[in-house]
């Protein structure tokens, strides 16, 4: 209905090889992000082609990034967030790509296997890549987007599916609904209605999830092996 997620997100607390604590860096292949922080503190690691930054998150904060930047959260303390997805539907169906080591991503098998294990194991896995990531520069970086993009191009027509039915629909109702305006006709005005939306529990990527079907019904399902969900 919207075309965009909504999620409730407790960072995890575990320890990794590096000395901090957090979820599994990722980049998203389609989709915008945004954090707006309601509890604790810590920050977000991101690198994209122009290299690496840390941004400090404390409630209140509110940071954003596009498609194509790897992000990982390191809870300080209690680190709790609302997540803003854009294209909802897409990241549950797998748009997003773990730093996974090299020889992890060159091989489809293995990507699916480790994207679907323990969610801690799969931290630690994406942790280790990219720690490497961070090492290699642009040389790495610019072969990591190269493996994300092989990674998702079997489920692009997919996506464009899930586009059209989800966000694209929602801009062109938008679109409808002004023309109706124009010409005086009120009916989906006369229409309004109000839904409490059902909290659905589960782990994601960076940490403990409540996620919010965007059109009041139940959660996409392709997010199956190897396509792990969201934030």
């Amino acid at each position: 209905m919207f075309g965009t997620g909504v999620s409730d997100l407790t960072v995890y607390d575990w320890p990794t090889e590096d000395g901090l604590r957090g979820g599994s860096p990722h980049l998203h292949t389609l989709c915008a992000e945004a954090y707006t922080v309601v509890a604790g503190s810590g920050s977000v690691q991101t690198l994209t082609w122009n290299g690496y930054e840390e941004t400090s998150l404390a409630p209140g904060s509110v940071v954003r990034f596009t498609p194509g930047t790897v992000h990982r959260l390191v809870n300080g303390g209690g680190l709790r967030i609302v997540v803003l997805m854009q294209n909802s539907g897409l990241p549950e169906a797998g748009d997003a790509v773990l730093t996974f080591p090299p020889d992890v991503l060159a091989d489809p098998g293995r990507y699916a296997r480790a994207a679907r294990s323990d969610p801690r194991e799969r931290r630690d896995l994406a942790v280790e890549g990219f720690l490497r990531l961070r090492a290699e520069g642009r040389a790495g970086f610019a072969a990591f987007l190269e493996a994300a993009a092989g990674i998702v191009a079997p489920r692009l027509d997919a996506f464009e599916a899930r586009w059209r039915d989800g966000p694209l629909r929602a801009a062109e109702t938008t679109g409808a609904q002004l023309a109706a305006l124009r010409d005086g006709d009120l009916t989906h005005l006369r229409e309004a209605a109000v839904a409490r939306v059902p909290a659905v529990p589960r782990d994601g990527m960076c940490g403990h999830l409540m996620t919010y079907p965007a059109d009041f019904q139940d959660l996409p399902d392709g997010a199956g092996p190897g396509r792990p969900r969201g934030a």
